[in-house]
């Protein structure tokens, strides 16, 4: 399941074509639940992507430089440690 959250968001949508519309504040938020493949690859010279696919097909990817690749997997075996989920 995809949920996506839209903040100040305004278009144009004229002849085929979207415009911003207003200021340039817009943010967004994207979560993916219930995800069925994940993958991990090189992106460009200098970035990991992250790919998270559910069965319904909706994706998100995720393009993290190496260093933050590092702190995700100590996040992830700290996790391990001391969370319950890894029971």
């Amino acid at each position: 399941m995809l949920a996506l959250t839209l903040e100040d968001f305004m278009v144009e949508l004229n002849d085929g074509s979207i415009k911003n519309v207003g200021p340039k504040n817009k943010s967004a938020t994207a979560k993916l639940f219930d995800v069925d493949d994940v993958e991990a690859r090189e992106f460009g010279d200098k970035r990991v992507k992250l790919v998270f696919e559910d069965d319904d097909g909706n994706e998100i990817q995720v393009s993290l430089f190496p260093e933050d690749v590092r702190k995700l997997t100590d996040d992830i075996d700290e996790l391990e440690e001391d969370s319950s989920v890894f029971d």
